[in-house]
């Protein structure tokens, strides 16, 4: 991609690559077809999704967020940005480029700046831990890119208004419910309402599952992005919603605003 496009392909799960300005930035990297009970129904990523990354974000330390064979994947030198607590952690395990980082940082990596907002959600990994703090991050170059991680509303999301143009926020999980520290697809229109971006990419569905819900409850793996955009166009009719299917990828327009 060339050094003045921008490019936001949505791999599935959390786990996003952010090309902007002649920059590669992975989120939560979930690579693997299975994951404990947990099966790929999305098609598996593209070899250039891991290639060339300049900087992997991490949310928080759930397995499903932080999985160490993916990050193996991506090589023990690749940067980790990683939450404040699970530098240890990753150090132990051979990984050679961690920095671990709170609410309130900012960072570079390449050409973009990275400021690291909070969120509302479990830090602890189980079955015995780690416990790092829960993260967001703005990836901010000529578009200003929201990754929510996973997170349910909090009062600091409404500082963000105006801040961002592309929010990518959850709209569900890998279960058929969902636990405390989550968005739904109404709690995600909601959102919209305090970011105030230009666009939404809706993530955090459709990719992982128990084996066999595809046949049992099919609407599970498609219904989550279509309420959200259904809830969004009531509460937030001004934001464009753009429905990525895991694999997919969209260009940030030109006319997207920018800082």
């Amino acid at each position: 991609m060339s050094s003045d496009s921008a490019r936001i392909t949505f791999v599935g799960h959390s786990t996003l690559l952010i090309d902007m300005d002649g920059t590669r930035v992975l989120t939560d990297p979930l690579l693997r077809d299975r994951l404990a009970h947990l099966y790929r129904h999305a098609p598996p990523p593209a070899p250039e999704v891991v290639t060339s990354l300049d900087a992997v974000l991490t949310s928080h330390l759930h397995l499903d967020h932080l999985d160490l064979f993916s990050l193996r994947r991506l090589g023990t030198d690749c940067r980790l940005i990683v939450p404040d607590g699970a530098g240890p952690f990753l150090r132990r395990r051979g990984f050679t480029r961690v920095e671990e980082v709170r609410p309130g940082d900012s960072l570079t990596a390449g050409s973009l700046q990275i400021r690291v907002t909070p969120a509302e959600h479990s830090g602890f990994r189980p079955p015995i831990g780690p416990t790092g703090v829960a993260l967001g991050f703005v990836i901010a170059g000529r578009h200003r890119v929201y990754f929510a991680g996973d997170t349910d509303l909090f009062p600091q999301m409404a500082d963000l208004a105006g801040k961002v143009d592309v929010a990518l926020l959850p709209v569900w999980g890998w279960g058929r419910a969902l636990g405390p520290g989550h968005l739904d697809p109404k709690r995600a229109a909601e959102a919209l309402t305090r970011l105030k971006p230009s666009l939404a990419i809706p993530i955090h569905w459709g990719t992982f599952a128990a084996r066999g819900v595809r046949k049992r409850d099919p609407a599970f793996l498609v219904d989550p992005p279509l309420q959200f955009a259904r809830y969004a166009a009531l509460l937030a009719p001004e934001v464009t919603v753009k429905i990525l299917q895991p694999g997919d990828s969209t260009p940030i327009l030109a006319d997207t605003p920018s800082p």
